[in-house]
């Protein structure tokens, strides 16, 4: 009977013993498969950027807690990923907007961990500028970049330099003038050639475009025909003796000088001796001087005194033909100015002088009868003229 009760004592021992030392088992079971998750830390810099920048991460303190992290993975907001094994790497945000990239880090117990950054992303302007393709000298070229725009929709500052060959600053950079602000500007040219610039936008927020252009100026082409004109200049006046009279023309302007006549008339005496008047011209670009007299002994009593200055052959002819220059002054000025074809031009100065105007009175100490003489000059001018007419390029 002890024996029995004995044998179930023990037994009840060893199952209470069975029990406590599967639970204890059961406890260990548990540590072993409870994860520790790691701690991730993210420095982002900068946070504000403008498109086309980069962003640096750096992870690099993040804890593993329980061993080593593994695996850093990266998603930059934008549609793209990247996994590295260390906490450090960097993106470049190539469109603008706000992105919130992510960083998950994992050990090796396969615990993970979360962290976010925001990134700001300034967009650059869109500059959009049109210009003509084909510009002839004397045009005025209109630069529009109204087409412009922020893709925030920030009020943008516009800055021209309309040409880098000028300072109009004199800052001694031709490149930074800021010579209009407006969307649109029209450019006047004057002569062929190119003519370099740029345009620069602000957003007034960090982010900037800028454009250089390059405008080819082309001449205009003219047919050049020459024609023969006359011009006449006349005056009438009156001097007594010893008055002189000038006049001054300029004749070879317009045109190429080919001949000339001038011829003093005087009114007829009525007593003699006849009045002797002088006649002169006398271009002073030249040294050109000529003088003619007018003799009593030309004088009939069906005539009238004359004085006559001339020349033939001062210039050649011009050549008919096609001219390409900036403008049609400047192909007259060419024309005009030829080394070759220059006589006459610039000032004539004419000039009449009564040398001897009056007979002695008819008894002593009367009036003089004639003290003086009416007189005419005429003067005609053949000049080769050039026409100019536009056309077009082929």
């Amino acid at each position: 009977m002890w024996r029995l009760h004995e044998a179930r004592r023990v037994c009840f021992v060893l199952l209470a013993a069975l029990v406590m030392a599967t639970t204890s088992l059961a406890g260990c079971t548990g540590v072993l498969d409870t994860t520790v998750a790691p701690r991730a830390t993210l420095n982002a810099y900068p946070l504000q950027i403008q498109e086309g920048e980069t962003v640096t991460f750096d992870a690099r303190d993040s804890e593993a807690v329980e061993g080593v992290i593994t695996s850093y993975a990266w998603s930059f907001g934008d549609g793209l990923q990247s996994e590295t094994v260390s906490g450090f790497t960097s993106h470049t945000y190539s469109t603008f907007g706000i992105f919130t990239a992510q960083l998950t880090i994992t050990n090796d117990q396969g615990g993970t961990d979360d962290i976010t950054a925001t990134v700001i992303v300034n967009g650059a302007p869109q500059l959009n500028l049109t210009f003509p393709e084909v510009i002839r000298s004397g045009d005025s070229a209109l630069l529009d970049a109204s087409g412009s725009y922020d893709p925030e929709g920030k009020t943008l500052e516009m800055a021209w330099d309309l040409d880098w060959s000028e300072d109009s600053d004199r800052d001694g950079d031709t490149r930074n003038d800021v010579d209009a602000t407006t969307d649109t500007v029209l450019l006047p040219t004057n002569k062929s050639g190119t003519i370099t610039g740029s345009l620069f936008l602000d957003d007034g927020d960090g982010a900037t475009a800028q454009q250089v252009f390059t405008l080819d100026i082309l001449t205009r082409r003219y047919e050049v025909k020459w024609k023969t004109m006359e011009l006449e200049f006349s005056w009438d006046e009156y001097l007594e003796q010893g008055e002189e009279w000038q006049g001054n023309i300029t004749p070879g302007a317009q045109g190429r000088i080919l001949d000339f006549e001038g011829v003093l008339t005087l009114d007829q005496d009525v007593l003699a001796p006849q009045d002797n008047f002088s006649l002169s011209v006398f271009i002073l670009d030249d040294g050109f001087k000529q003088t003619d007299q007018t003799a009593g002994d030309n004088v009939t009593s069906n005539e009238s005194a004359t004085a006559v200055v001339s020349a033939e052959g001062l210039n050649p002819f011009g050549e008919d033909g096609i001219f390409d220059s900036d403008s049609e002054e400047a192909l007259l000025e060419l024309l005009l100015m030829d080394a070759n074809a220059r006589a006459g031009q610039g000032s004539w100065t004419w000039s009449v002088v009564a040398q001897q105007a009056d007979p002695d009175p008819i008894f002593e100490g009367t009036p003089d009868p004639d003290p003086g003489n009416d007189w005419s000059l005429t003067v005609i001018i053949k000049v080769h003229m050039p026409e100019l007419i536009e056309i077009a390029y082929e």
